[in-house]
């Protein structure tokens, strides 16, 4: 199934790109409460991937949003959680603020 939605990855310089750009877009971090403490990126909303469900009237659909966890997988698992509840303008962070880390930012912490 995580095939099907490699279409909707997105890389870190793009993202990038689009907020030096001043594109409008939420950062959404889906990782747990002691990872957002050790790290994230600026700007971003922080709700762990097993809270989005119950929190999901904090986002808003139409609004590109991009999520991100550590390394990939679990901001494509809260993509597709998204979509299924109608947001059409969701892209996971291919690698994740680890690979943010290392291609944008070695300001954020690495773990």
């Amino acid at each position: 199934m995580r095939d099907h939605f490699l279409e909707f990855e997105i890389s870190p310089e793009l993202v990038h790109e689009m907020i030096e750009g001043g594109e409008d877009l939420i950062l959404l971090d889906v990782r747990d409460d002691w990872e957002w403490e050790h790290a994230q990126l600026e700007g971003a909303i922080h709700i762990p991937l097993d809270e989005l469900e119950a929190r999901i009237e904090e986002l808003d659909p139409r609004s590109e949003t991009i999520v991100y966890c550590h390394h990939g997988d679990r901001s494509v698992d809260g993509c597709l959680r998204l979509w299924e509840h109608g947001f059409r303008k969701v892209r996971s962070l291919t690698g994740g603020i680890e690979a943010w880390s290392e291609l944008i930012d070695p300001t954020v912490p690495r773990y």
